[in-house]
Protein backbone atom coordinates (compact mmCIF):
# COMPACT_ATOMS: atom_id res chain seq x y z
CA UNK A 1 0.00 0.00 0.00
CA UNK A 2 0.91 3.39 -0.13
CA UNK A 3 1.72 4.62 3.21
CA UNK A 4 2.88 7.95 4.89
CA UNK A 5 4.96 8.15 8.18
CA UNK A 6 4.60 11.73 10.09
CA UNK A 7 7.54 12.15 12.20
CA UNK A 8 9.27 9.49 9.77
CA UNK A 9 12.82 11.09 10.53
CA UNK A 10 12.20 10.32 14.25
CA UNK A 11 13.83 7.15 16.47
CA UNK A 12 10.39 5.32 16.19
CA UNK A 13 9.35 6.56 13.24
CA UNK A 14 12.36 5.57 10.89
CA UNK A 15 12.07 2.25 12.56
CA UNK A 16 8.92 1.87 11.11
CA UNK A 17 9.61 3.32 8.10
CA UNK A 18 12.44 0.77 7.60
CA UNK A 19 9.42 -2.19 8.17
CA UNK A 20 7.34 -0.61 5.81
CA UNK A 21 9.31 -0.73 3.24
CA UNK A 22 11.03 -3.93 3.74
CA UNK A 23 7.28 -5.10 3.77
CA UNK A 24 6.80 -3.91 0.10
CA UNK A 25 4.57 -0.86 0.82
CA UNK A 26 5.18 2.86 -1.00
CA UNK A 27 6.43 5.33 1.90
CA UNK A 28 6.13 8.74 2.02
CA UNK A 29 7.81 10.94 5.45
CA UNK A 30 6.71 14.21 6.79
CA UNK A 31 8.95 15.43 9.48
CA UNK A 32 10.29 19.08 10.00
CA UNK A 33 13.38 17.74 11.62
CA UNK A 34 13.41 19.97 15.12
CA UNK A 35 14.01 15.88 16.19
CA UNK A 36 14.62 13.63 13.76
CA UNK A 37 17.60 13.41 11.89
CA UNK A 38 17.59 12.92 7.46
CA UNK A 39 20.54 10.52 8.68
CA UNK A 40 17.87 7.87 10.01
CA UNK A 41 16.39 7.58 6.63
CA UNK A 42 19.45 7.11 4.61
CA UNK A 43 18.58 3.52 3.72
CA UNK A 44 15.18 4.06 3.24
CA UNK A 45 15.87 7.26 0.84
CA UNK A 46 17.86 4.74 -1.07
CA UNK A 47 15.23 2.23 -1.44
CA UNK A 48 12.72 4.69 -2.34
CA UNK A 49 11.32 6.34 0.14
CA UNK A 50 9.91 10.20 -0.71
CA UNK A 51 10.80 12.86 2.28
CA UNK A 52 9.41 15.97 2.52
CA UNK A 53 10.65 18.88 5.39
CA UNK A 54 7.17 19.98 6.79
CA UNK A 55 5.60 21.07 9.98
CA UNK A 56 2.59 19.18 10.60
CA UNK A 57 0.60 21.93 12.35
CA UNK A 58 0.44 23.86 8.74
CA UNK A 59 -2.70 22.46 7.00
CA UNK A 60 -1.43 24.57 3.45
CA UNK A 61 1.42 22.31 2.87
CA UNK A 62 0.62 18.94 4.36
CA UNK A 63 -2.30 19.15 2.40
CA UNK A 64 -0.60 19.58 -1.03
CA UNK A 65 2.19 16.43 0.57
CA UNK A 66 -1.14 14.24 0.95
CA UNK A 67 -2.58 14.98 -2.09
CA UNK A 68 0.75 14.14 -4.14
CA UNK A 69 1.23 11.03 -2.01
CA UNK A 70 -1.95 9.81 -1.82
CA UNK A 71 -1.40 7.43 0.99
CA UNK A 72 -3.81 4.50 2.47
CA UNK A 73 -2.46 4.36 5.49
CA UNK A 74 -1.03 7.11 7.30
CA UNK A 75 1.21 6.58 10.71
CA UNK A 76 1.22 10.01 12.71
CA UNK A 77 3.86 9.67 14.96
CA UNK A 78 5.00 13.43 14.66
CA UNK A 79 4.69 15.21 18.19
CA UNK A 80 6.27 17.47 20.99
CA UNK A 81 7.37 14.72 23.45
CA UNK A 82 9.09 16.55 25.97
CA UNK A 83 7.36 16.27 29.10
CA UNK A 84 9.42 19.11 30.63
CA UNK A 85 9.02 21.23 27.43
CA UNK A 86 5.07 20.82 27.75
CA UNK A 87 5.14 22.09 31.09
CA UNK A 88 7.27 24.92 30.23
CA UNK A 89 5.34 25.98 26.78
CA UNK A 90 1.90 24.59 27.43
CA UNK A 91 0.51 26.61 24.23
CA UNK A 92 3.40 25.05 21.80
CA UNK A 93 2.98 21.52 23.50
CA UNK A 94 -0.78 21.88 21.90
CA UNK A 95 -0.20 23.30 18.91
CA UNK A 96 2.13 20.43 17.48
CA UNK A 97 -0.13 17.60 19.53
CA UNK A 98 -3.54 18.53 18.93
CA UNK A 99 -3.45 21.39 15.75
CA UNK A 100 -0.43 18.50 14.05
CA UNK A 101 -3.25 15.63 14.94
CA UNK A 102 -6.45 17.93 13.59
CA UNK A 103 -4.25 18.43 10.76
CA UNK A 104 -3.13 14.98 9.71
CA UNK A 105 -6.87 14.25 9.43
CA UNK A 106 -8.01 16.78 7.85
CA UNK A 107 -5.02 16.16 5.22
CA UNK A 108 -6.05 12.20 5.62
CA UNK A 109 -9.77 12.94 4.43
CA UNK A 110 -9.37 14.71 1.78
CA UNK A 111 -7.13 12.32 0.25
CA UNK A 112 -9.91 9.16 1.50
CA UNK A 113 -7.16 7.55 3.65
CA UNK A 114 -8.22 4.15 4.25
CA UNK A 115 -6.82 4.17 7.95
CA UNK A 116 -4.81 6.67 10.15
CA UNK A 117 -2.78 5.38 13.39
CA UNK A 118 -1.94 7.80 15.86
CA UNK A 119 0.99 7.08 18.53
CA UNK A 120 -0.35 7.98 21.97
CA UNK A 121 0.99 7.57 25.24
CA UNK A 122 0.18 5.14 28.41
CA UNK A 123 2.15 6.57 31.11
CA UNK A 124 1.71 10.32 30.62
CA UNK A 125 -1.95 9.95 30.30
CA UNK A 126 -2.77 7.84 33.19
CA UNK A 127 -0.56 9.93 35.87
CA UNK A 128 -0.62 7.89 38.96
CA UNK A 129 -2.95 5.28 38.33
CA UNK A 130 -5.06 3.10 41.06
CA UNK A 131 -4.31 0.18 39.54
CA UNK A 132 -1.26 -1.51 37.45
CA UNK A 133 -0.96 -2.78 34.93
CA UNK A 134 -3.30 -0.17 34.27
CA UNK A 135 -5.86 -0.75 31.71
CA UNK A 136 -7.25 1.25 28.34
CA UNK A 137 -10.27 1.84 30.36
CA UNK A 138 -8.46 3.75 33.74
CA UNK A 139 -9.37 7.04 34.44
CA UNK A 140 -7.35 9.75 32.34
CA UNK A 141 -5.48 11.65 34.89
CA UNK A 142 -2.42 13.54 33.34
CA UNK A 143 0.45 14.95 35.28
CA UNK A 144 1.66 17.20 32.50
CA UNK A 145 0.20 19.09 29.35
CA UNK A 146 1.86 16.31 26.97
CA UNK A 147 -0.46 13.86 28.48
CA UNK A 148 -3.53 15.93 28.46
CA UNK A 149 -2.62 17.46 24.40
CA UNK A 150 -2.04 13.12 23.59
CA UNK A 151 -5.47 12.43 25.29
CA UNK A 152 -7.11 15.78 23.45
CA UNK A 153 -5.70 14.33 20.39
CA UNK A 154 -7.26 10.74 20.67
CA UNK A 155 -10.78 12.59 21.24
CA UNK A 156 -9.72 13.71 17.46
CA UNK A 157 -9.58 10.63 16.39
CA UNK A 158 -13.46 9.49 17.58
CA UNK A 159 -14.66 13.16 15.74
CA UNK A 160 -13.30 12.17 12.77
CA UNK A 161 -15.09 8.87 13.06
CA UNK A 162 -18.40 9.48 13.91
CA UNK A 163 -17.97 12.65 11.55
CA UNK A 164 -16.83 10.93 8.64
CA UNK A 165 -16.63 7.18 8.91
CA UNK A 166 -12.79 7.57 8.95
CA UNK A 167 -10.95 4.41 10.68
CA UNK A 168 -8.63 5.68 13.03
CA UNK A 169 -6.90 3.57 16.20
CA UNK A 170 -4.88 5.54 19.15
CA UNK A 171 -1.68 3.00 20.28
CA UNK A 172 -0.58 4.10 23.58
CA UNK A 173 3.18 3.56 24.05
CA UNK A 174 4.71 2.60 27.02
CA UNK A 175 8.65 3.78 27.44
CA UNK A 176 10.09 3.10 23.84
CA UNK A 177 13.76 2.95 23.94
CA UNK A 178 15.93 0.87 21.29
CA UNK A 179 18.65 1.89 18.29
CA UNK A 180 18.35 5.87 17.06
CA UNK A 181 16.99 7.40 20.33
CA UNK A 182 19.29 10.53 20.94
CA UNK A 183 21.21 10.22 24.23
CA UNK A 184 20.32 13.85 24.29
CA UNK A 185 17.52 16.62 24.60
CA UNK A 186 14.27 14.40 24.80
CA UNK A 187 15.39 11.15 24.99
CA UNK A 188 14.29 8.83 27.90
CA UNK A 189 16.29 7.29 30.33
CA UNK A 190 17.64 4.09 28.77
CA UNK A 191 19.34 6.48 25.54
CA UNK A 192 20.71 8.88 28.17
CA UNK A 193 22.38 6.11 30.77
CA UNK A 194 23.78 4.29 27.03
CA UNK A 195 25.24 7.72 26.59
CA UNK A 196 26.80 8.23 29.69
CA UNK A 197 28.35 4.42 29.98
CA UNK A 198 29.61 5.51 26.11
CA UNK A 199 31.56 8.27 27.48
CA UNK A 200 32.36 7.11 30.80
CA UNK A 201 30.05 9.54 32.74
CA UNK A 202 28.05 9.10 35.66
CA UNK A 203 23.95 8.65 35.16
CA UNK A 204 21.76 11.22 37.18
CA UNK A 205 18.56 9.37 39.46
CA UNK A 206 15.67 11.76 39.71
CA UNK A 207 14.43 10.87 43.08
CA UNK A 208 15.10 7.13 44.74
CA UNK A 209 15.75 5.30 41.56
CA UNK A 210 12.58 2.55 42.58
CA UNK A 211 9.95 4.47 40.07
CA UNK A 212 9.03 2.15 37.60
CA UNK A 213 8.20 3.00 33.79
CA UNK A 214 6.66 -0.25 31.39
CA UNK A 215 10.14 -0.10 28.69
CA UNK A 216 9.26 -1.11 25.26
CA UNK A 217 12.13 -1.93 22.79
CA UNK A 218 10.81 -0.17 19.53
CA UNK A 219 11.27 -3.17 17.45
CA UNK A 220 8.11 -4.58 19.54
CA UNK A 221 6.43 -0.89 18.64
CA UNK A 222 7.01 -1.25 15.20
CA UNK A 223 5.29 -4.99 15.44
CA UNK A 224 2.58 -3.54 17.14
CA UNK A 225 1.96 -0.45 14.57
CA UNK A 226 1.95 -2.84 11.78
CA UNK A 227 -0.74 -5.45 13.36
CA UNK A 228 -2.80 -2.78 13.74
CA UNK A 229 -2.44 -1.39 10.44
CA UNK A 230 -3.52 -4.63 9.13
CA UNK A 231 -6.78 -4.54 11.44
CA UNK A 232 -9.59 -2.28 11.45
CA UNK A 233 -10.18 -2.12 15.39
CA UNK A 234 -10.16 1.52 16.46
CA UNK A 235 -10.54 3.25 19.61
CA UNK A 236 -7.00 3.27 22.40
CA UNK A 237 -5.02 0.06 22.56
CA UNK A 238 -1.67 -0.35 24.93
CA UNK A 239 1.12 -0.96 23.56
CA UNK A 240 3.82 -2.28 26.11
CA UNK A 241 4.92 -5.21 28.35
CA UNK A 242 2.86 -5.60 31.18
CA UNK A 243 6.08 -5.46 33.42
CA UNK A 244 7.55 -2.84 35.74
CA UNK A 245 11.52 -1.96 35.71
CA UNK A 246 12.63 0.35 37.79
CA UNK A 247 15.23 3.17 37.00
CA UNK A 248 18.11 1.60 39.05
CA UNK A 249 17.31 -2.11 37.58
CA UNK A 250 18.16 -0.11 34.64
CA UNK A 251 21.17 1.47 35.71
CA UNK A 252 22.32 -1.73 37.08
CA UNK A 253 21.81 -3.71 34.01
CA UNK A 254 23.80 -0.96 31.35
CA UNK A 255 26.74 -0.83 33.98
CA UNK A 256 26.25 2.53 34.85
CA UNK A 257 27.15 4.47 37.71
CA UNK A 258 24.86 6.81 39.71
CA UNK A 259 24.16 9.84 41.44
CA UNK A 260 21.18 11.03 43.29
CA UNK A 261 19.15 14.32 42.47
CA UNK A 262 16.00 15.61 44.12
CA UNK A 263 12.54 14.22 42.36
CA UNK A 264 11.32 15.95 39.65
CA UNK A 265 7.90 17.46 39.88
CA UNK A 266 4.85 15.72 38.20
CA UNK A 267 6.46 12.22 37.86
CA UNK A 268 4.22 9.47 38.63
CA UNK A 269 6.11 6.82 41.04
CA UNK A 270 4.92 3.66 38.92
CA UNK A 271 3.68 3.40 35.18
CA UNK A 272 2.85 -0.22 33.59
CA UNK A 273 1.01 -0.93 31.14
CA UNK A 274 -2.10 -3.92 30.70
CA UNK A 275 -1.91 -5.27 27.18
CA UNK A 276 -4.90 -7.79 27.46
CA UNK A 277 -6.25 -5.39 25.01
CA UNK A 278 -4.15 -5.45 22.23
CA UNK A 279 -3.12 -9.64 22.67
CA UNK A 280 -6.86 -10.26 22.24
CA UNK A 281 -7.89 -8.23 19.41
CA UNK A 282 -4.78 -7.39 17.43
CA UNK A 283 -2.57 -10.62 18.40
CA UNK A 284 0.12 -8.84 19.08
CA UNK A 285 2.29 -9.21 22.53
CA UNK A 286 5.92 -7.78 23.20
CA UNK A 287 8.62 -10.07 22.29
CA UNK A 288 11.82 -8.13 23.38
CA UNK A 289 12.24 -8.90 27.23
CA UNK A 290 13.55 -5.39 28.49
CA UNK A 291 17.31 -7.40 29.06
CA UNK A 292 17.56 -8.73 25.59
CA UNK A 293 16.54 -5.09 24.41
CA UNK A 294 19.08 -3.14 26.20
CA UNK A 295 21.80 -5.28 24.85
CA UNK A 296 21.02 -4.43 21.30
CA UNK A 297 20.46 -0.52 22.35
CA UNK A 298 23.97 -0.61 24.13
CA UNK A 299 25.82 -2.55 21.54
CA UNK A 300 24.04 -0.07 19.18
CA UNK A 301 25.17 3.08 20.67
CA UNK A 302 28.70 1.59 21.47
CA UNK A 303 29.27 1.44 17.86
CA UNK A 304 27.58 5.16 17.42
Amino acid sequence: MRALVTGGAGFIGSNLVDALVDAGHTVTVVDNLSSGKEANLEQALRQGVTFHQADVAELGPLREIFEQARPELVFHLAAQIDVRKSVSDPVFDARVNVGGTAAVLEASRSVQARRVLFSSTGGAMYGDAKVIPTPEDASIEPMAPYGTSKYAAETYLGLYERLYGMSTIALRFGNVFGPRQDPHGEAGVIAIYCGARKEGRRGIVFGDGRQTRDYTYVGDIVSAALAAADHDATGAFNVGTGVETTVLEIAEKLGVETDFQPARTGEAQRSCLDVTKAAEVLGWRSKVEVEEGLERTLEWALAE
